[in-house]
């Protein structure tokens, strides 16, 4: 037994079955700052109990209570969760004063335990294909994730499905807004965080800052980095506001142009600007396998001819603002003064 011990049983209320953690060899699939996340296989087969299933837990013997909740939510969506796009939660229960979250195992490994290279084409295009027919499956539902990035994700190389985990902050609200706040304390990853999510941008979350984190999910996956490097949680929120990446088929000269482009619109600052949907992504991206594996080169098309929203989505532009924004932009160059930096802060992202 790798990593963990467990000699009680977990009790999984949904099915009124009781899994005996006992039984079960564990390995760590996955450790970040706050998780960790175990992969357990069945000693011997049986029809009682899954033969292989996924435990979550705090890394902190003494977890914060942000935490807790986190886990606590995750399960509580459970009913919205579906196996075919996600890794769903069978049970959550205290286990020695720790509480752990048990959850399917989909099989699959975590999109960041990927090596860190570019991605062989036909790969990449495979599994940005199954990834955005999660997230469009997710939506569907009517929940946004807020947190997508790789170890959030289980990829199957073989086959190119994709299944998404992490719905620690996950919402049921079509729409809502993050309150100003220090970045470090923002739920979510910074690396991967849509602008209007960073509280700094006076618009709103929706299905559509998914789609932003989808695009930086990709635009790793395709050259093996970020679109953007930043050193302090500030940093990384200049970046998303008032940064542009540069596109993959710059950095990669083997990236066909549409490829690059579909990264680039789903990178976009403002969301009207943006793919309006994660189908209208999936559409583009597999038209790109069909022509890269039908005749090794993918021709330019119009994007977005399947991108239709299937609910109205009110446009939030701040029009009439190109003053304060050139002054946004002037104000985080080198060499800017500390004037224009408070300007930044006090003016360009207030409300019109």
């Amino acid at each position: 037994m790798t990593g963990m011990s467990m000699t009680e049983a977990i009790i999984n209320e949904g099915a009124a079955t009781v899994m005996e953690l006992s039984e079960y060899t564990f390995e760590t699939l996955r450790k970040d700052g706050e998780f960790i996340v175990y992969r357990g296989h069945h000693r011997r087969r049986t029809d009682a109990s899954p033969q292989s299933i996924l435990v979550m837990t705090p890394v902190s013997e003494r977890p914060a209570l942000g935490s807790l909740k986190r886990m606590e939510h995750e399960y509580s969506l459970r009913a919205d969760l579906d196996s075919g796009w996600a890794v769903c939660p069978l049970a959550l229960a205290p286990h020695k004063g720790r509480t752990m979250l048990v959850l399917t195992d989909p099989g699959g490994e975590p999109l960041d335990r990927l090596p860190g290279r570019p991605m062989e084409l036909t790969q990449f295009l495979r599994l940005a294909v199954g990834l955005s027919a999660a997230v469009g499956q997710l939506h569907e539902r009517g929940l946004i994730h807020k947190d997508i990035k790789p170890a959030n994700i289980l990829v199957n190389r073989a086959s190119g499905e994709a299944r998404l985990t992490g719905f620690g902050i996950a919402s049921r609200l079509p729409r809502e807004r993050q309150a100003p706040a220090p970045p470090e304390s923002i739920a979510g990853t910074l690396a991967y965080m849509a602008p209007e999510q960073t509280g700094r941008m006076n618009r709103s979350i929706d299905s559509r800052s998914d789609l932003y984190s989808l695009g930086v999910t990709l635009y790793q996956m395709l050259t093996g980095s970020l679109p953007f490097t930043a050193s302090d949680p500030m940093e990384w929120v200049h970046c998303h506001i008032a940064r542009k990446p540069v596109p993959p088929s710059e950095w990669l000269k083997d990236v066909p142009a549409p490829v690059s482009a579909i990264i680039t619109k789903l990178l976009a600052k403002t969301a009207e600007e943006r793919y309006q949907t994660a189908a209208g992504v999936e559409s583009d991206l597999r038209r790109c396998l069909a022509e890269w594996e039908i005749q090794r080169r993918i021709d330019e098309f119009p994007l977005g001819e399947h991108d239709t929203p299937d609910r109205l989505l009110i446009p939030e532009k701040l029009y009439g603002r190109a003053r304060e924004v050139d002054t946004l932009l002037a104000s985080r160059r080198p060499g800017a003064g500390a004037g224009l930096r408070l300007f930044w802060y006090r003016q360009v992202l207030r409300r019109p």
